[in-house]
């Protein structure tokens, strides 16, 4: 096998092994690898002015990235080895790695900085598809809330993605497979971070519906700061007029918007929807879909949504593993703002940038000015406080 060859430039790379420009590479045996001459997402958003920038996040105009061999990615994750598996899913798996901090060249053995190595499923016949629209996103887009892509291999069938390392895991874990549980400020505190990176997507000249928003996708640094994961599945939103784009129906059930389950139409406001259901998991740390709960309740949305706009009703559904640490009135602000995500008219759901202000809002409802407090996770709520209390 020769080296993971790229869409980025063909010229000399730098010392630290980035390359920044997009051409057409061919490996050894004579094939094309080019990931398709450029970022996709850079041209279809550059129609009017080439890169989109904001006070927390930016569109680059090329990427800038390591490219690996894959015998560079093996050593790195001491041969791909089943200890070192952080998760599997459908579009692979992802183990931990060793890079250098600097140059970001492979180390050996836990020695260098961590990474997250995935490997994308060579026998998925979508897999360079998949590989693809990860790298041509997050390839470009640079935001706080979304996990940092650092380089990439394509070598044979071998597609690979070198992202930053999230040592708290994903809040999947921490909802439902903790022995605690998870406290109440750092579920707001998730969900705010989790918010305003939907924000940035929805907010770009030519948006970016994410279209696969669950809990095991938004992953979580040192500090609890949540970082959208797994970019897949993402895509351009509508264009010249149009409100939504028609694509095939797939994203993970109980998630997805029911637009698009029943007509393949994908609305930017059907991550709003996903968001929706994420934020009733947050309240009542149940499971979006659980075909272990008496008839009826399998679906939490089905189930539980009517009881959202009664504040008495709201009160009693309220995850029992929090109680007495929010305030009546803020459940029920956070019941009313899942109601409206969780609208079946797409027309009907508010615009992330309005739910991202509610839950700032309901954040500085449940902070006492000057109060530090160290919560059960170990993690400190006072270096995040909300930007408007």
């Amino acid at each position: 096998m020769g080296l993971c060859n790229s869409s980025l430039s063909s010229s000399s790379p730098s010392k630290t092994g980035l390359h920044s420009h997009a051409s057409t590479n061919n490996n050894s045996n004579g094939t094309n690898n080019s990931v398709g001459g450029g970022s996709q997402f850079v041209e279809a958003s550059s129609e009017s002015s080439g890169v989109f920038m904001s006070d927390s996040g930016q569109v680059l105009e090329s990427p800038n990235l390591r490219v690996y061999s894959f015998l560079e990615l093996k050593t790195a994750t001491e041969g791909f080895k089943q200890d070192l598996m952080l998760g599997e899913g459908g579009f692979g798996r992802v183990y931990r790695g060793w890079i250098h901090a600097e140059t970001l060249a492979p180390s050996k053995g836990g020695s260098g900085m961590t990474v997250a190595v995935k490997r994308l499923s060579s026998e998925s016949l979508q897999g360079f598809e998949e590989w693809r629209t990860a790298f041509n996103f997050l390839g470009v887009l640079s935001h706080p809330n979304l996990v940092k892509l650092l380089g990439y291999c394509r070598e044979d069938k071998e597609h690979l993605l070198v992202y930053e390392f999230m040592p708290k895991g994903s809040l999947e874990y921490h909802l439902f497979q903790r022995k605690e549980s998870f406290p109440w400020d750092l579920r707001i505190k998730i969900m705010i971070g989790a918010a305003r990176g939907l924000a940035f997507l929805h907010g770009l000249q030519r948006q970016v519906i994410y279209r696969d928003f669950k809990p095991s996708q938004i992953l979580l640094d040192s500090n609890y700061e949540a970082k959208l994961s797994g970019f897949e599945l993402a895509k351009l939103g509508p264009s010249q007029g149009n409100s939504h784009v028609s694509t095939r129906v797939m994203g993970t059930f109980g998630y997805a918007a029911p637009e698009y389950l029943a007509t393949g139409h994908l609305y930017v406001k059907s991550d709003v929807y996903a968001f929706g259901v994420v934020l009733l998991e947050v309240l009542t740390g149940l499971r979006a879909i659980d075909p272990k709960r008496p008839r009826g309740q399998e679906s939490l949305v089905d189930w539980l949504r009517p009881k959202l706009s009664s504040k008495h009703k709201v009160q009693k559904i309220i995850d029992k593993g929090i109680k007495g640490q929010y305030s009546s009135k803020v459940v029920t602000e956070l019941g009313r703002i899942t109601l409206s995500c969780t609208e079946p008219d797409p027309k009907n759901r508010p615009h992330m940038k309005e739910v991202l202000d509610v839950l700032e809002n309901i954040q500085c409802i449940n902070v006492v000015p000057g109060r530090s407090s160290i919560n059960s996770a170990g993690a400190s709520s006072s270096h995040s406080s909300p930007r408007h209390c």
